[in-house]
């Protein structure tokens, strides 16, 4: 006999109740006590480490938003 209800079993895909319902607890105390780094802060730390991709990339959409607004604004004089 299965510990999961019936209504839930086969309204919920399998893997959900084997990672989400039965977890130890021990399992996430130990992840929690750690300090997570914020999302802002991975994302500074990865622009400064692949520096010459990110200033390509902000060069390439401030050519590309310039050029959509000079092509516009041709457009509709």
């Amino acid at each position: 006999m299965s510990l999961i209800p019936d209504f839930l079993r086969y309204n919920v895909p399998e893997p959900f109740f084997l990672t989400n319902c039965y977890m130890s607890t021990t399992e996430e105390t130990n992840t929690s006590l750690e300090p997570q780094p914020s999302y802002v802060k991975l994302a500074m730390r990865n622009m400064v480490r692949k520096r010459g991709t990110s200033l390509t990339h902000f060069f390439l959409t401030t050519l590309g938003l310039l050029g959509l607004l000079v092509g516009v604004s041709y457009l509709t004089r």
